[in-house]
């Protein structure tokens, strides 16, 4: 497999189908709502549409709790509406990126079901282990979601101790993590894999794929020590990568695959996805979206780390490069909170802010995502209480921020910067109660949709014309998809900057990132230099360039 040379100037638009439109009035997104909109994702001009799970679940987890690969849920539609849809994009150009979540399923799979009821075979699916001979859990390890990765697998015993077992689960305890040391389990996800290529399905997102390779003797963290560290990018992910890539989608060498990494290197990302090794097109990380956390943890309040932000942007570009990688770029997904609310000013400067984060996301080096609701500017919801939300992160979060000792007030303030479902509020279509996401009452409630939704951006807005056009200019400037990166004046207190190369050609990069006037020195080259895009009109490519609040211009030379 190797990544397709026109693949660099694609860009990819992701859609959260609970939280898109509802074609049926009962609140909840499905696929018949997203085919209604099909008119309005290829005006984007994307390429391809990242679509997050809607495969039978018992919503656990929004989805990422999977009890069947292979059907449609029914809260979803039916697998004709799937068709369908994929019918309607492919006439626009559009293909389908699917999610598959391969490192657990849910306990009301199957499979699950099976090795609950006894059958050995299936328990070998899974991590199933017996606890310490004084009552101990298999190991130390914490789940994501709070508390142990361990829970009692029903009243099983282990036959040579006699002592209580247990079963892994890194994220909810509905989610059980399947041990991908055995080879059925791997000859499994092939399959799945297959079932929806041979569907026309030509896009595949690995969700926490890094998180496979777990050792086989699972072994506690030493005291002090982060437990992700035994568990996360082992050496067994690449091999493993590879043979799933051979047996399944590796076959066409057209398909688009990216992996989500958890806590992982630049170095492996490059294992991962420079094209030799036959694995993934690209990867997702996520270190450029915890500069705000204070002391490495997310639930805790702090402003972002701008010169932690350059610094990791310069680090990824430079480093994927050299070693052949590819990013996945991105500033939204389903698990983060508006980077607009982050990043920006969305109350002085909504839409200068909003199109300065494109600007600076778009232009580098690697694949750009627009996750929905980004192009039009939306924010995290104005929740005012923890029973707003309905994410069991957030919910478990607040609980154990309560739990040592925090206030309500402050830990509803952190909940509220850095939960999920800020960015899980309904897409803001029109104005009205429903957002014209529904004609009933959505499922998670937005607050904002008076003044941010689609219709206004159509009628007059700055945001969405902005989104299409720099996903146009990646395509029309081979310099955006295939140019060098370089950062330029790193240590600039308020300014991004960075130098796009591709033969005689160069493209210069500003973003300023704060809400006030700011000055920059720029190359002799790139003086009275063409503005190719530029937030701000009447943008002067001076030697000592002015910029406006959050103002971001790219010059080419």
């Amino acid at each position: 497999m190797s990544v397709p040379q026109s693949f660099r100037s694609k860009t990819i638009y992701q859609v959260y189908p609970k939280s898109f439109r509802d074609s049926t009035g009962n609140g909840v997104g499905d696929l018949r709502g997203v085919l209604e909109k099909v008119p309005y994702i290829a005006s984007l001009g994307v390429d391809m549409v990242w679509f997050n799970p809607f495969f039978v679940s018992p919503q656990r987890d929004n989805g990422y709790d999977i009890a069947d690969y292979y059907a449609i849920d029914p809260k979803m539609g039916t697998m004709e509406d799937f068709d369908e849809l994929a019918s309607a994009l492919a006439a626009h150009g559009i293909g389908i990126m699917l999610d598959m979540v391969l490192n657990h399923t849910s306990t009301e799979h199957e499979w699950f079901q099976r090795a609950w009821d006894g059958d050995l075979t299936y328990r070998d699916y899974y991590y199933v282990r017996p606890g310490g001979e004084d009552g101990s859990l298999p190991n130390n390890w914490v789940s994501k979601f709070g508390g142990p990765a361990w829970a009692r697998f029903g009243d099983h015993v282990d036959p040579e101790t006699g002592r209580p077992l247990y079963y892994l689960h890194l994220f909810d305890v509905t989610q059980a993590d399947l041990n991908w040391h055995n080879p059925e389990v791997r000859r499994q996800m092939a399959k799945v894999v297959d079932y929806w290529h041979a569907k026309g399905v030509k896009g595949f997102r690995f969700d926490v794929i890094n998180l496979i390779g777990k050792p086989t003797d699972l072994p506690s963290a030493p005291e002090g020590t982060d437990d992700r560290a035994m568990y996360t990018d082992g050496e067994m992910v690449s091999p493993w990568l590879q043979e799933l890539a051979a047996t399944s989608y590796g076959r066409d060498p057209e398909t688009v695959t990216v992996g989500e990494m958890s806590s992982t290197s630049i170095g492996k990302c490059i294992e991962y996805t420079n094209p030799d090794n036959r694995a993934l097109s690209m990867a997702f990380n996520f270190h450029h979206l915890k500069v705000d956390y204070a002391s490495d943890r997310k639930w805790t309040l702090a402003p972002f780390d701008f010169a932690a932000l350059k610094l990791l942007f310069a680090e990824w570009g430079q480093g994927m490069e050299a070693g052949g990688g590819w990013n996945a770029l991105f500033w939204n997904n389903h698990d983060q909170p508006r980077a607009l609310d982050r990043f920006g000013d969305p109350l002085r400067y909504h839409a200068e802010s909003a199109t300065m984060l494109a600007t600076a996301i778009h232009l580098l080096r690697g694949t750009p995502f627009v996750y929905q609701g980004e192009e039009i500017g939306m924010t995290d919801p104005a929740y005012t209480s923890i029973d707003d939300y309905v994410d069991v992160e957030a919910i478990n979060a607040y609980q154990e921020l309560l739990d040592e000792g925090t206030s309500p007030e402050r830990a509803f303030a952190i909940v509220h910067a850095k939960a999920r479902d800020n960015s899980r509020t309904p897409m803001q279509w029109s104005d009205g109660s429903g957002a014209g996401f529904t004609s009933g009452t959505p499922w998670l409630k937005p607050t904002n949709q008076d003044r941010i939704n689609v219709a206004v951006e159509e009628a007059g807005g700055r945001i969405l014309p902005y989104y299409r056009r720099l996903i146009e200019l990646r395509k029309s400037h081979p310099i955006i998809a295939e140019g060098t990166f370089a950062p330029y004046e790193p240590g600039h207190p308020s300014v991004m900057a960075y130098l796009r190369r591709l033969g005689e050609q160069r493209l210069l990069v500003v973003c300023n990132f704060y809400g006030e006037p700011t000055s920059i020195d720029i190359p002799s080259q790139f003086v009275g230099a063409d503005v190719l895009i530029s937030n701000y009109p009447h943008a002067i490519a001076a030697a000592e360039m002015e910029l406006a609040p959050y103002q971001a211009t790219a010059l080419l030379a």
